[in-house]
């Protein structure tokens, strides 16, 4: 590292005091808290919590302000200290049915049970920037009610009770299931693992191979089943007391893709699913995840796997940003003894291949 080179540790420590100076930016200016993180970027906050695979939204906005914005580098942040936390055990599965949805709309049924609730989004809004936003806006008021807490049946229940798409797979009781973040990834990968890995994968490189399925590279016809967003409980089984206690609510969205299936010489032409669940409010990374999940299912439903988002080797080996930012990065540190060693060879090449062609040079010379 730099520390080798000659007052390496001197430097080292000022690039510290370097960077903690550019982080708090002009101090004339008022620091940023973390609850103005929080509560007004919060897409941001989602993500760092998605991707990092921990779920607390004052430390996803602390690991935001210390990384200056960078969400890869907060990412990493709340990874690292996700790893020091004792684990007490497994969570029972979240029931997303009878989520208290804040936003649910449907792109295949104009009306659903439940109804669509539009919700806050971006979808209806002008792409203009707004000038108002830098003199201290304060919105209207808007129309408010309650969050739904009457169980809103998924829009694939419909399709499911005419048999019309593929029924909803259930873990068997007792099957264990894979844990990414304690176990080193192994190909083949099972469902459980392929969507770990795509709810912890960079946003940008998913949505990347989620559009590629659209564009041709992998055949993917997909319908928005469903997209919904809201509260959701979540419960723990407690030996002590012999059943399941809740620990408190988070917010989730969830994404059910229906995609076509022409059908095979033993299963019926039918609807297929992909499936895309991630903290907050991420819905581009929900539909890209369940658009990727679907194309990663091309040998399990018997179609030819020829496109990258259907390769489960390439999408899950390279969708980590952290590991990816890692790999590449790491090019920013001494290379000295590789690189001279390179420059040697290539001296060496040279000189070999000079003496080679000396004679024809020679000769070209003397004509």
């Amino acid at each position: 590292m730099y520390v080798a080179v000659k007052g390496g540790e001197r430097a080292i420590e000022n690039a510290h005091r370097l960077l903690a100076n550019a982080r708090r930016g002009d101090q004339s200016v008022s620091e940023v808290t973390l609850d103005q993180i929080s509560e007004q970027l919060g897409l941001a906050v989602d993500r760092v919590m998605s991707e990092g695979s921990l779920y607390d939204r004052e430390l996803a906005a602390l690991a935001i302000k210390q990384a200056r914005g960078d969400l890869i580098e907060a990412i990493f942040l709340v990874r690292a200290f996700r790893a020091t936390l004792p684990r007490f055990g497994t969570s029972e599965p979240v029931e997303t049915g009878a989520m208290r949805v804040q936003r649910r709309v449907s792109a295949t049924f104009k009306d659903i049970p439940g109804g669509q609730i539009l919700g806050p989004t971006f979808d209806y809004t002008h792409r203009l920037l707004d000038p108002s936003l830098a003199q201290g806006f304060v919105p209207e008021t808007p129309a408010t009610a309650e969050a739904s807490t009457a169980p809103t049946p998924r829009v694939t229940d419909i399709l499911g009770r005419d048999g019309l798409i593929e029924s909803s797979p259930r873990a068997e009781d007792g099957a264990s299931v894979g844990d990414l973040t304690r176990e080193p990834l192994n190909f083949p990968a099972d469902r459980d693992l392929r969507l770990q890995n795509l709810a912890r994968g960079d946003e940008g490189f998913l949505l990347a191979m989620g559009y590629s399925t659209q564009r041709g590279y992998g055949r993917n016809h997909p319908f928005v089943g469903e997209i919904r967003f809201g509260e959701v409980e979540v419960e723990f089984f407690a030996e002590d007391v012999g059943f399941a206690v809740p620990l408190g609510s988070i917010e989730l969205t969830e994404c059910q893709m229906v995609n076509q299936f022409k059908g095979s010489a033993t299963e019926a032409p039918c609807f297929t699913r992909g499936y895309g669940l991630a903290f907050g409010q991420s819905e581009r990374k929900t539909m890209s995840m369940a658009l990727v999940d679907r194309a990663l299912r091309a040998r399990e439903l018997g179609e030819e796997a020829v496109a990258p988002a259907q390769d489960e080797e390439f999408v899950m080996s390279h969708s980590d940003n952290v590991q990816a930012t890692g790999f590449v990065e790491h090019l920013k540190l001494p290379h000295y003894v590789d690189f001279q060693s390179e420059l040697g060879l290539l001296r060496k090449l040279r000189k070999e291949f000079a003496e080679a062609n000396a004679p024809d040079a020679m000769k070209e010379a003397a004509e």
